[in-house]
Formats: structure tokens, sequence, C-alpha cells
């Protein structure tokens, strides 16, 4: 869009620094969005468990603004800030992990084409980003000058550490059947029928996806995973001594993170954008007969990417409210004795399974090929680097 700016007559800088700009207000509307949607519906699935009904008063039957009273409580709450503590990183916390969490979807595609910025590294720079969400919490609990604080940091040092090993040879299994880290082709790659989405690819990627939800949940520090926050044992953890809108901050960080893998989750493994059967397809809508039909080709794919990512935040809520908190040794022996092994094992086994049969059980589009599907409107980056 730049590029198309700058041919009428706008400054180079001014068209690139408004696009980026412009970008940057949108992703962080949809995290807001997503955040106040998911504390809703996380309100009503926990009822739903419970035989309760969850919010029925604010908002009408389904208290539709449950979130927005929630946010309005939460910035009219006094904020309050420990005597012993240190105040400049005590403030910075919330934030380097909010800015953490909302880089991850600078370079997560929500379609074909529809992402901030296209990268031929984009899987390892999420993996990258998303490891630095820990430095907040960490320098939270340090900050607080409460042991309690101190405790829940360390605890979620030590699990996210742990976890990210696991969690990154699960990206790389389907990276490597793909022969690139660019996202935008692996989805690609996946086009067409259900049957052709990655997950299908072979038996040991179907376990692969499901040791990539448990180090998901482990990773944004979700139950039975929430040592870092355990109220039976440390009061609120790292969260002890904040309170109003700096809490609220580190909330929406954590329902970012939420989003953020599980839209990585439907890109790898879930087809990304392409749904089960090739509406889009059979229906006409692509570039090759109108701009306009392409575009609405594109945000079909948008919402079948949307819903897949919704669906994996619900997994993660039921979880919470179904399973039992483990224990600090049980969590470590399930990342050490049981991930990072199955993981290993999946690797060797996806590795042997793509030399014999390259395309899987079914013939795939290369990655040269799943790029060139990109709009010729878009920049784009060969997994080579060249541009086409």
């Amino acid at each position: 869009m730049a590029d198309y700016l700058v041919q009428f007559g706008l400054p180079v800088w001014l068209a690139y620094g408004g696009v980026a700009l412009m970008q940057c207000l949108i992703l962080l509307t949809i995290m807001m969005f997503a955040a106040a949607t998911f504390t809703w519906m996380e309100r009503k699935v926990s009822g739903r468990i419970q035989d309760r009904l969850g919010p029925t008063r604010v908002g009408g039957r389904f208290g539709w603004l449950q979130s927005p009273a929630d946010g309005i409580k939460l910035l009219c709450k006094e904020d309050l800030m420990p005597a012993q503590a240190d105040k400049i990183l005590f403030r910075l916390a919330p934030y380097i992990s909010f800015c953490a969490s909302f880089c991850v979807f600078l370079a997560l595609p929500f379609s074909n084409g529809w992402v901030a910025q296209q990268l031929n590294v984009a899987a390892f720079f999420i993996l990258a980003i998303a490891g630095l969400e820990v430095f907040g919490v960490i320098t939270a609990g340090y900050a607080s000058a409460s042991k309690w604080s101190l405790y829940g940091a360390m605890r979620e040092a030590a699990q996210v550490v742990s976890y990210e090993v696991p969690f990154g040879i699960c990206v790389l299994i389907p990276v490597m059947v793909a022969g690139t880290l660019d996202l935008v082709a692996i989805g690609n790659m996946q086009q067409g029928w259900g049957i052709n989405w990655m997950i299908f690819h072979s038996p040991f990627m179907f376990v692969t996806f499901f040791i990539y939800l448990t180090c998901a949940v482990a990773s944004t520090n979700r139950a039975p995973f929430d040592l870092a926050e355990a109220e039976s044992e440390l009061v609120a953890g790292f969260l002890t001594e904040y309170s109003g809108f700096r809490w609220s901050v580190f909330f929406m960080a954590e329902y970012g993170s939420m989003t953020a893998v599980s839209g990585l989750a439907a890109i790898l493994f879930l087809g990304g954008w392409h749904g089960p059967i090739p509406i889009a397809d059979l229906l006409g809508l692509t570039y090759s007969n109108h701009a306009i039909l392409g575009w609405f080709g594109e945000l079909l794919g948008a919402c079948n990417f949307l819903f897949k990512a919704f669906l994996g935040v619900t997994f993660m809520m039921w979880l919470r409210w179904t399973l039992p908190r483990l224990r600090i040794d049980q969590v470590m022996t399930t990342c050490l004795k049981y991930c990072i092994p199955l993981a290993a094992a999946m690797f060797v086994g996806v590795m042997l399974w793509t030399y014999a049969l390259p395309g899987g059980i079914l013939p795939r589009k290369t990655p040269m090929a799943a790029v060139a599907e990109a709009p010729a409107w878009t920049t784009v980056e060969t997994p080579g680097g060249d541009r086409p």
C-alpha cells in the first residue's frame, strides 16, 4: 500500500510511516477487541461448566456489556505501588509483556496477503518475540519487592524456558515439511480441501499438533500450568502487587498471547485461512476473476482464520475450568520427560516420512508455487529472498 501511495506523489517516509501507523492501530484494535470478547466468553464458559449462566445483567440477557464495565472499573481503580518497589521497573513491566504479545501479530497473516509485515522468516520471528513476554513477568516479580511476586516470576521463568524447547520443535516440524519459514507460503501450501491440511500430512504430524497445544498452554501460563499466579500458594504470584490499569495490561497480554499461539497453530497445522471446503475457489472469489471478488475471497479466508483461532482459545478456557492445577514438579516432568522426547521423536518420524513421501499422503503445492499464489499488489519474498 505504501508503494501505491508513493505513486501519487506522497513522500516515501510519510507513506511508509502512515501505513505502519495504520497497521499498528488496526492490530491494536483487534487485540483489544479480542481481549474484551474473550473476557466475556471466559465468564460464560466457566459459568456453563459450573452449571451457571454467567453474566446476564449488564447489557441484556447475555451480558454483552460486562467487558466494557470491567474495563471502566479497572480504569477507575486506585493504582497502588509498594513503598519498596523499584518504581521504574514496576511501571515498565506490564508494557514489556504487552509489547511482546502485540509484536507477534505483526508477522501473523490473517489471510493470503493480509499481513502487516510479510517476512520470509516469520515463524522464527514469532518464536523469538513470543519468548520475550516472560521478561515482563520476571521484571514484575523482581520490582514488586514481594516474595510472592518473586516466587511466581521464578516459576514462570523456569516453566517458559523449559517449554520453549518442545514448542520450538513442534513449530520446526511443519516448517521442515513446507521447506520455508514464510507463514503465507505455509498457509498457501494447504489450500484446497481439508485433507490437504498439514495435520493430515502424516500420523506423526497429528501427534505433533497435540504436543504443540500442550506447550502452547504452558507457554501462555494458562491452567493447568498457571503456577506463576497460583492463588492457593502465592496469593496472585507476580500480579500480587498490581491493580487497576497495570493489571489489565498484563491481562490483555495474556489473551493476546492465547490468540497468537492459536492463530499460529491454525496456520501451521489447520490450513491457515483455508476452510475444509474451498468455497472461495468454488464460487470464483479469486483475483484471476476480478480484484473485488479476490478481496471478498481474502475476507472469507480471514474469517476462517479467526474462527480457528477462536476455537483454540475456547479449548484453553475449557482446560482451565475442567482440569486441576499441576504441581511444579509435575509441570517440569511433563516437559522434560514427555514433551521434549516426544517432540524429538515426531521430528525424526516426520523427517523419515517426508523423505519417503515428499508430498505426504496427497500431493501439495511446493513452497515456490505457494508464494506465487499471493496477490500481485502485495510485497512478497520467496524463501530464497528473491522477489518475483
